[in-house]
């Protein structure tokens, strides 16, 4: 059994970040995004606090966690019933019937990558260097929790302790599975195309496994650095991209190419305090910056309250063994913001919108690890917020596997079982301002709609359509009364090319002129967003099935609506609409 060797032993020097400043004062944004270290350094307050207590993180399994939970498949389907509803709306199939979860990959027949949107093969091998051998990890016990700190808040000194572990990385031999391109290519292989699953290509995004894939991954990321620079108390810092004072490219990462931390193939606009469009598609909201600000803090509050009151809708739709991933769907944060961020760190300027603009070349760029720091981040924050918000016990996703190199060179298998409760792996986040909690966007018309759902066609009128243009329908609910424990779904059954990047906006009870540079406001619902896929054919494109799920429910009630039998429903596309045809739009009612 392999293990670590060194246990970590972190936050024993109470070291914290100052973040006195108030979070929703926006008068001045040219304030909003100082750093707070800084003058914290200054003062002579730096200290470190942790968002949790290290206490009873010995390595304990928690005996109210899903974690360990061995649950009967017949069992769940009589005892479930809620959670079972709301895994059914992904395709009408039943997501407890008979399969296995997904296996270890089988490395001797990693293959070739393909490049997303595109079909050209990556220039180099992805796979990792096998020799036929690995073991099961054993996850080792902790006396305390380290902190990963917000990266907009972190010292001179720990910046010069992660530039040396990154260093020390990339100064490894070019065949060391530790070394900082083979760690790169590790995304690479389990995201283009070069794994195999029932003799498809093997994809961990669109999917439930989105979460704990990249949780694990960053797990034995950090513990290579720490054992690189023998300190195992360090942690990989978060992109606080959900607070206002973290919504710009971090202040370490914006430097030149002296530092281990550059990345040549960034978007060079999106540099030197340019605000973070958390819902990016690939065009500058001309907005001002406060206005951004706003708009960020909305979307955050939609895909961590408003659309994901449900399991699957946060983590997203089941894959299986079986690899039937025509019902795959995003999860809401992989959708927006994730797939926004990368897009606009992306280098416009490349072929492929490299490095963090495209799956195979994302990590590549140091920012892909403080990125996918903060959705770490996000799933443990969503299991705070109440309700059903709680882990899937499925035993398809809890048992599902994956292979990773530890810090001791060592090939190693881990489920999804072992890594839902960060705690359990040694670590916590700092403690930072959550202010889109409490962000719900308002109403800001004045006077009375010029349209209703009355003076607009019906959904089977309209639709099918290509979605080149504004698009304006109303839909006829299923239902005007939605019991307790139920959560309405506004559902689009969409057809598209999926080797295309494609984004619209969703708006309800909009007026004729859509305002698409304030998200802040009670009508804007979501946002579907593709990324590229791969495919192991290669054609130039591929027309995949899929229905688009928003919760609805709290959205009617703020609205007004929630006894109306019609509802207004207007799409924005903002880009590759004419790749999506819109098939049918209804609404729907699930357990949650």
């Amino acid at each position: 059994m392999a293990t670590s060797t060194h246990p970590i032993i972190s936050c024993t020097k109470n070291i914290s970040f100052s973040t006195k400043s108030s979070p929703l004062n926006f008068s001045r944004p040219s304030q909003i995004f100082l750093n707070p270290s800084r003058a914290a350094e200054r003062r002579g307050d730096v200290k470190i606090r942790c968002a949790a207590s290290p206490e009873g993180a010995d390595g304990r399994q928690n005996p109210d966690s899903l974690s360990s939970a061995k649950l009967d498949r017949r069992n769940v389907l009589l005892g479930l019933g809620g959670l079972y509803g709301a895994y059914n709306f992904a395709g009408g199939s039943n997501p407890f019937a008979l399969a296995d979860p997904i296996p270890a990959p089988d490395i001797s027949k990693c293959g070739t990558a393909i490049i997303s949107n595109s079909t050209d093969e990556v220039p180099y091998s992805c796979c990792p260097p096998f020799d036929g051998t690995f073991v099961d990890y054993k996850i080792p016990t902790f006396s305390t929790l380290n902190c990963r700190p917000a990266a907009h808040a972190v010292d001179d000194d720990y910046l010069n302790k992660y530039k040396t572990a990154i260093q020390k990385m990339k100064e490894l031999p070019a065949d060391d599975p530790r070394n900082f391109y083979q760690q790169a290519n590790v995304h690479c292989a389990y995201c283009n195309g070069a794994y195999q699953l029932n003799d498809k290509s093997y994809q961990i995004h669109f999917t439930w496994l989105f979460f704990p894939f990249h949780r694990w991954y960053l797990y034995f990321y950090e513990r290579i650095l720490q054992s690189l620079i023998d300190d195992p108390t360090f942690t990989l810092p978060y992109w606080n991209w959900d607070n206002p004072q973290g919504m710009i490219l971090p202040e370490i990462f914006d430097d030149d190419e002296s530092s281990p931390l550059y990345d040549q193939y960034r978007n060079q606009d999106h540099r030197n305090g340019y605000v973070l469009d958390l819902a990016y598609a690939g065009e500058e909201n001309t907005a001002n910056d406060f206005q951004k600000v706003k708009n960020n803090l909305a979307v955050m509050y939609r895909q961590m309250l408003t659309n994901a009151p449900c399991p699957l809708l946060f983590f997203g739709k089941p894959l299986r063994a079986d690899n039937d991933s025509e019902n795959s769907g995003m999860g809401t944060i992989e959708n927006v913001p994730h797939n926004s961020i990368h897009r606009w760190v992306g280098d416009p300027r490349t072929a492929h919108n490299e490095d963090m603009g495209n799956f195979y070349s994302a990590a590549k760029d140091p920012v892909f690890y403080c990125h996918h720091s903060n959705v770490d981040r996000m799933w443990t924050l969503w299991k705070t917020l109440g309700g059903n918000r709680t882990d899937i016990p499925d035993t398809d996703w809890l048992q599902t596997e994956f292979l990773f190199y530890d810090e001791t060179k060592t090939l190693v298998k881990v489920k999804v079982a072992d890594c839902v409760d960060n705690e359990r792996l040694g670590y916590t986040f700092q403690d930072m301002p959550t202010p889109w909690k409490n962000f719900k966007p308002t109403r800001k018309r004045k006077g009375k709609l010029k349209r209703t759902a009355k003076s607009v066609s019906a959904s089977t009128t309209v639709l099918p359509a290509t979605l080149d243009k504004i698009t304006t329908f109303y839909v006829t609910r299923s239902s005007t009364s939605t019991p307790a424990g139920k959560e309405e779904l506004l559902d689009l059954d969409l057809e598209y090319d999926d080797t295309q990047f494609i984004r619209f906006d969703v708006f309800l009870n909009e007026d004729e002129e859509v305002n698409t540079k304030e998200l802040d406001r009670i009508e804007y619902a979501g946002s579907f967003s593709n990324l590229p896929h791969v495919h192991d054919d290669t054609s130039t494109s591929k027309v995949t099935t899929s229905t688009f799920s928003l919760a609805i429910s709290e959205l009617l009630q703020d609205l007004g609506l929630q006894g109306d039998d019609k509802i207004l429903v207007t799409l924005v596309p903002k880009a590759g609409g004419s790749c999506v045809t819109v098939k049918k739009a209804y609404t729907d009612t699930i357990d949650c």
